[in-house]
């Protein structure tokens, strides 16, 4: 069971194959022996979880399930979820249980998913590398001295590692892709909006998108159609009609125009990798897709524009962390300041104190415009490079990251080094673009690498099609650590 995907469970669920609660169980036992060694999951509550499983059970019963009802997913530490901890990876938040549901949860548990716990994740889903967890780091199921990527990295390992058929990610900078190609699980990132954000913790409130990871594009686009969808909570959520996201699965590829831009493939990039992307463009070739020549001539600043617009949001939307409603505080302090700066010195990790004060630095009178009005032109500029390549192709394809995962610790002593891994999918969200990974092959050293696949405003679908037509042609989705 543990080696099916999203799409085959429901079907085994819908044909009384299995119930709800032999399936959790079958996972917690599975979450029981792994996560020790991996580190995916923070929480984790074995009545609660059966006690959703019993409820879907009982729904199937009734005649009143969904597709999904009853089957089993992880949820990125992130989103808000009434009774269970809402850790963000912080100690800021080691104690704080929430009361209430994201709207992301919302809709999973409308649909009848069963929570099978919250999946570690990098303090306030700041890193790529997911090592600054209060937690600990989580490790690659493919290799345990290498990491899972981050900051989703939990969500990608359990997936991975068959703790959990889905789960839930967000993506600020590439935090579902990296992790989605450095674990060898699909991951997608819808356009901003079309996933509402109320009740997900926010890091960087214009670039922070929430969506899924799972085995297969299908199984993506699955829950897409659950997850997506208006919410006047979030005024920056989109108010369009309901799509079905697999509507075009099994659509042809013939005449798809997918852009290379030549910048992806430049100096930077492993030659390992480089030859697994090729590869994967040319199995998209045989399916009848024409490749074009693409430029995006402002990639470059990508990695400056959003290190000062990130930092400059998280450090308005960390402000609220205080010490005083909720959170971590100190336990010994002389007065309110006191306790402000001890609870949050107390509460943060060293990422989180570095972004926080390189984005109060930026806003700071007299370098205001001298830094982050500019990053928001250049943001522009990246998102006119886009439009530019769309006008002559459907997709963008290329690598997700320069290189396969690296070790634990290989760049943790150096930000900028970390930073610049992040080349490939910073622009997509400055862009406000959907993008996802799927799996294209492995590195010289055996670790997982991912194709990305950039759409323009809105088509997931055709994306979700070009990810799910190469899957039929290649395997490498379907291949699961041994652990």
């Amino acid at each position: 069971m543990i080696h099916a995907t999203l799409k085959q469970l429901s079907q085994q669920l819908a044909d009384k194959q299995v119930s709800a609660v032999e399936l959790a169980t079958e996972y917690l036992q599975r979450i029981d022996a792994l996560n020790p060694q991996l580190n995916a999951f923070i929480t984790v509550d074995r009545d609660k979880t059966l006690l959703e499983a019993a409820a879907a059970d009982a729904r199937r019963a009734a005649g009143s399930a969904g597709l999904l009802t009853g089957a089993p997913i992880a949820h990125k530490d992130i989103f808000c979820q009434q009774g269970w901890k809402t850790s963000c990876g912080s100690k800021m938040l080691d104690n704080f249980i929430s009361p209430y549901d994201a709207h992301v949860i919302e809709q999973c548990q409308a649909a009848g998913l069963v929570t099978l716990g919250r999946a570690n994740m990098d303090e306030f889903a700041m890193g790529s590398s997911n090592e600054n967890s209060y937690y600990g780091a989580v490790k690659n199921p493919w290799d345990l001295n290498a990491i899972p990527g981050g900051s989703s990295g939990g969500s990608a390992a359990a997936v991975a590692a068959r703790l959990a058929p889905v789960a839930t990610a967000t993506d600020t900078g590439g935090s579902i892709r990296q992790p989605a190609s450095h674990c060898g699980v699909t991951g997608i990132k819808p356009t901003y909006g079309v996933v509402s954000r109320f009740g997900m913790v926010a890091y960087a409130s214009s670039l922070d998108q929430g969506g899924v990871m799972a085995q297969t594009a299908e199984d993506c686009a699955l829950m897409l159609n659950v997850i997506a969808g208006f919410d006047e909570r979030d005024s920056t959520s989109l108010e369009r009609a309901k799509e079905d996201y697999s509507r075009d699965l099994a659509q042809p590829l013939a005449g798809l125009r997918v852009g290379l831009p030549r910048e992806y493939f430049a100096d930077g990039l492993a030659a390992d990798v480089g030859r697994i992307i090729d590869n994967a463009v040319s199995e998209l070739k045989k399916l009848g897709a024409e490749v074009v020549d693409i430029s995006l001539p402002n990639t470059q600043l990508s990695i400056p524009a959003y290190y000062v617009i990130a930092p400059a949001e998280a450090s308005a939307n960390l402000s609220r962390f205080d010490g005083v409603r909720y959170g971590h505080r100190a336990s010994e302090y002389k007065d309110l300041v006191d306790m402000y700066e001890k609870s949050r010195a107390e509460g943060f990790g060293s990422e989180v104190k570095r972004r926080i004060m390189v984005g109060t630095y930026v806003l700071s009178h007299g370098y205001y415009d001298a830094y982050y009005i500019k990053a928001q032109k250049i943001r522009r500029l990246i998102a006119d490079d886009f439009k530019a390549a769309f006008a002559g192709c459907d997709v963008i394809l290329g690598p997700v990251a320069p290189t396969a995962a690296f070790n634990l610790g290989e760049k943790s002593g150096d930000p900028v080094q970390m930073y610049l891994s992040d080349i490939y999918t910073l622009s997509v969200n400055l862009a406000g673009l959907p993008a996802m990974s799927v799996p294209a092959g492995f590195s010289d050293n055996g670790r997982p690498v991912g194709l990305q696949i950039i759409g323009n405003y809105f088509s997931e679908a055709k994306m979700l099609n070009v990810a799910h037509q190469f899957q039929q042609v290649t395997d490498w989705h379907s291949k699961a650590p041994a652990l």
